[in-house]
């Protein structure tokens, strides 16, 4: 059994939990995520681990309520048990000192690049962060984000706080202020996360300038362990499975309809939940 120790409404939609899993918290590195079934009875959920604390032996997961398992994960309290948690899992994000890296995210894939972009800035990097929510309300780790940026850029679909536009709106105009530059080099990588549609537009930016972008996919996982074929994506021409190849992908070679596709495949289903 695994102990929430701590919640946190961030806002309406999105939860903060801290739970005290030790052997997970010590093997923990950015980029990774844990399976997290809720009891006995609950599906295998795939989350990102947001943070973890290795003297404490807690880790950190912050998840949107939007579906039936997270409605019930996000339904206990603190002194609850987790019936099983499984991680970490998947490939951690290749950390190294490249220079200037951008890390951009949208909504709660803000809790996702947050230990990326930290473990970019231990490793000597400069860290331009781009992230953006529909509105003020739901921005989250703003302030986390600021301690591990060098400058950071916010954006509300809304114009409720900061720029009012896109995280894409961001990046155009400081590639833009490059190409007008003759003293400033495009970023040695720009990585993304969050919804598809930002990813891919992402990506195709970027490729027109050969900018090296890595984007974390999400897709649709049962096992999570490279048996069930469920994550199965297109990657340079060529099928991956996002649990076990990924979840970081060279997102100029990801297909992103084929994602967009994969993702509705249960839509029905969930509907009736």
């Amino acid at each position: 059994m695994f102990k929430i120790i701590e919640k946190e409404e961030l806002n309406k939609d999105i939860t903060l939990i801290k739970i005290e899993a030790p052997l997970i918290a010590k093997s923990a590195k950015a980029g990774q995520f844990v399976v997290v079934i809720v009891d006995e009875n609950g599906e295998r959920l795939p989350l990102t681990l947001a943070d973890w604390d290795i003297n404490r032996g807690l880790i950190t997961l912050i998840f949107q309520k939007t579906g039936f398992s997270t409605n019930k994960l996000g339904r206990l309290n603190t002194g609850d048990n987790l019936a099983h948690i499984l991680g970490p899992l998947g490939h951690p994000t290749e950390i190294k000192k490249m220079g200037e890296v951008y890390c951009m995210a949208g909504g709660v894939g803000i809790a996702e690049v947050y230990p990326v972009a930290r473990a970019f800035k231990e490793a000597g990097n400069r860290i331009i962060g781009i992230i953006g929510s529909r509105n003020k309300h739901l921005l989250i780790l703003e302030k986390e984000m600021r301690g591990v940026c060098d400058e950071l850029f916010i954006t509300t679909d809304d114009g409720s706080y900061e720029r009012k536009g896109l995280v894409l709106d961001v990046l155009k105009d400081l590639f833009e202020v490059i190409e007008k530059s003759t003293h400033t080099q495009y970023p040695a990588l720009v990585y993304c996360i969050g919804p598809i549609v930002m990813m891919k537009a992402v990506a195709d930016f970027t490729k027109g300038y050969q900018v090296k972008t890595i984007a974390s996919l999400n897709p649709i996982m049962v096992d999570a362990t490279g048996m069930c074929g469920a994550c199965r994506c297109k990657v340079g021409g060529k099928t991956v499975f996002g649990c076990v190849d990924g979840p970081d992908f060279d997102a100029h070679e990801i297909d992103f309809d084929e994602l967009t596709q994969r993702l509705k495949t249960f839509k029905e289903q969930e509907g009736k939940l």
